[in-house]
This record gives C-alpha cells, structure tokens and sequence, in this order.
C-alpha cells in the first residue's frame, strides 16, 4: 500500500511553483471536442490522474490526446470522432468526465454517458447540466444509470437560470451554447476563475462567450469551432495548500504563479489569524510566526472561502489556541476528514455543518487514511506541524490533485517521504 510519511516540526521556508489548474485542464479537455477543424495544444497541465483519465475519454471517443511530459502539454484533436458515448469504467472514476456532455450534445446531437462518480464529499446531482441542456432544445434521459441527450438538428439559443450556483453546470451549458443557433444567456452562473479560463479558451477556439467571470454569461453560437492554443491559468486550490502549508508549520514561503484575486479570501483569513500575507506580481508569500489566534471560515461560492480548501484549513485552525469555528455550506458531505484529524489529538467536533474546534493543542503522528482529494492533503499538512511521524495512506485520492506534492514540501525543508509504489504507478500513467 502506497503511503506518505511526514515527521513534523521543521517550519517550511523557501520558493514553490503552481502548476496550472486541474479543475481548468479538465473542462478545457472536455471543450476542445467542440473543435471539428485543427489541433488544440494546452499548455502549463500537471500529470495528474485525472487528466490522465479524460484524455483517455478523448481517445476512446475517436480524439487525439497526447500528453508530452517534458513540456506540461498536450495536444488535442477531435476532428474525426467515432462515437457519442463514453466508456463507463473511465467515467465512473471521475466526475469531471460529464463535461464531454455539453461539446458532444452541441456537435454531434446526441451523447451517452454513465453517471459520473469521483470523490464521496456529497451529493453533486447533474440536474443543472440537464437543466441547461433541455433549455437548449435538448430532449435528455437517465436509464439504466446512463444520461443520454439528443437534439433533431442544432441546439437553440434560450435564456437558462440555473436553480443554484454551479461550476459544472455553468461551464457545461455555456459549452453547449457555443454552437447553438441564436444567443444564450446564462443567469446565475458560477463566478470562479476556472469559468473564466474556460470561456477564454472557447473564445480562442473561435466561440463569442462575454461575462465570465460575472453571475450573467452571453453567448452568441457560432457554426463551428477550431482548434487553438491555450495557457492554463495557476490553481489556486494547490496554491492555497502550500499557503496553508507555510502557515500551519510558522513558515516564510513564496508561492510562485499565485494569483491573488483568485484567493483573495484565503488571505483574508490568514491574515485574520496573525499571518502576514505580501502580494507580488510574480505570487503570494505567506510569513506565521507566533502569536497567532483563532478563526471562523464559512464556505461559499466565489469569490467566499473554497469549499476545496476547507480540510486544509481546518487542520491549521487546530494549531490556533481559542475556538475557531469551519462551516461547511457547498458539500453535506466534506467532514470525512474530522475523524482522521481527531486520530492525530485535534479536539473537532461537528454540529450540523459546522465543525467547532477547539485549537492550540499539540497534535501527534498517527497512521490516518485520506477519504477524498482535499482530506488527503489536509492529512499531510496536519503531519508537517505533529509531533513525530504521521503516515497517510489512501494517496488514489491525492494523485487526483497534487502532482509532485512530496517533492514541493521536500523542497521547502519538510521531512516527507512517499513509497515508490504509488510513484512507479503515476510514471507509468504519465508515459502514455
């Protein structure tokens, strides 16, 4: 079984670099299958599961997907797909994979997926994705654990208020509406920086998209859809990790490629908690020395606090003396981690969605289990700050998100530590 080991105590210093956003990549994947004419190149990607995954999607699709390590590219080309469905051992690993949708309901007429799956952090039903597609002209389906859409001809401009604010629904429709006759208008939609490089990226691909980035997106169809070349923006969510890393160990680290405006309340919660944050052109440094003093974080859709971001900063809320209060308002589900963190001493209990705890004990290593992406890495961050050695395990969950996590702590002055089990695997994944 492949693990992390960490043994605590070493306050991180130094310089780490943001690999671009995983939770762009994905989505931009899923839209170069809008291109019927040329070759796409996406570049600043991370080898990560994932990515890995929906490329695979591609391919089965009839796509061109090629990752080519050394440059953090890869090149993409759908102009001759052979099929609308897509293979349901790929898709039930991942939820990302329901964003081919939207490119192939928008192309081709018609597609054909199983329900996607991915972490267990909650409900996260395709309604609003149906929502869109059927305010579009679509006439949609669920049978036998399988989402089938189809249009007789084009897909029809319309006006789609979705019911609550969501990233996949508002990148998916908007997907959708690029070849749709007529004009689109999108109400309510998700304001994250992710929708925003999405609809930078469709424009690029010849699409009319105006408003990401604001809660009304207009798109205007256009007939077709070519090819194009795209820099992926940072993430923000392993940005943040390293941000929340540097605090919780009351280090000095500047986090290259951070953008402050996608993390603006992030650092308005460190700050509120003693941290000095410094924004530069070039990133974010973040400097904790002691005293430091407890905090209240509530989750929110952009620009709130990110629900991705929640587990990491509970286990730096446990090493703040006073009670510091997390509640949980996007996932029902995300308090997976608590029981994990309790393991290594951390006082959390939970009251409806809200986590009350009770900081500035010291905690201890333990061996803990990861249950989703964002617990994992909370797991290896609680490790840097307890007293001796913690050992992480349920890495499948980490390779998702982090590409290279041990070596970018490592780098930083952590003592951390992964088997070669779950390295040699990712390799080989990466070599494809």
């Amino acid at each position: 079984m492949a693990t992390i080991k960490v043994r605590g105590g070493q306050r991180l210093t130094g310089v780490v670099q943001v690999d671009g956003a995983k939770n762009a990549v994905l989505p931009i994947l899923a839209a170069s299958l809008l291109a019927s004419q040329g070759e796409s190149i996406i570049e600043g990607v991370p080898s990560l599961t994932d990515i890995h995954n929906l490329a695979e999607v591609t391919r089965s699709l009839g796509g061109k997907a090629e990752y080519v390590s050394q440059h953090a590219l890869i090149r993409l080309s759908a102009e001759n797909l052979q099929t609308t469905t897509a293979p349901e051992e790929l898709v039930r690993k991942m939820r990302a994979s329901f964003w081919v949708a939207g490119p192939l309901l928008a192309r081709t007429g018609h597609f054909r997926i199983p329900l996607p799956g991915g972490c267990n952090i909650g409900e996260r039903p395709v309604d609003q994705h149906i929502k869109g597609f059927e305010a579009l002209g679509a006439t949609v389906t669920i049978e036998h654990g399988y989402v089938e859409g189809h249009v007789h001809g084009k897909l029809r401009g319309a006006r789609v208020y979705l019911d609550l604010i969501s990233v996949g629904a508002t990148i998916n429709t908007m997907m959708a509406a690029t070849l749709a006759q007529g004009q689109t208008l999108i109400e309510n939609a998700a304001k994250e920086p992710e929708v925003v490089d999405v609809a930078n990226y469709l424009n690029a691909m010849g699409a009319k998209v105006r408003g990401a980035g604001t809660d009304v997106i207009r798109v205007e169809g256009v007939p077709f859809m070519h090819g194009a070349t795209h820099t992926v923006i940072p993430d923000r969510i392993e940005a943040g990790t390293y941000m929340i890393a540097a605090a919780i160990t009351r280090g000095d680290v500047f986090v290259e490629g951070a953008i402050y405006n996608h993390l603006s309340s992030l650092c308005a919660k460190l700050r509120e908690a003693g941290v000095t944050v410094e924004d530069d052109i070039h990133g974010i440094r973040v400097v904790a020395t002691e005293p430091l003093r407890a905090i209240d974080v509530k989750t929110l859709p952009h620009p709130g606090f990110p629900t991705d971001l929640q587990a990491q900063m509970m286990a730096f809320m446990a090493t703040l003396p006073g009670t510091s209060l997390a509640t949980e308002t996007v996932f029902e589900n995300r308090f997976l981690h608590v029981p994990e963190l309790r393991r290594m001493g951390a006082e959390v209990r939970i009251e409806g969605r809200t986590a009350v705890i009770d900081g500035g004990q010291p905690m201890t290593g333990a061996a803990v289990k990861a249950s989703d992406l964002r617990a994992a890495a909370a797991l290896v961050l609680a490790g840097l700050s307890a007293e001796g050695e913690t050992e992480v395990s349920g890495l499948e969950h980490l390779d998702r998100g982090y590409a290279d996590l041990v070596g970018k702590l490592r780098s930083l002055g952590a003592h951390i530590e992964r088997s070669d089990e779950a390295n040699a695997r990712l390799k080989l994944v990466s070599s494809h």
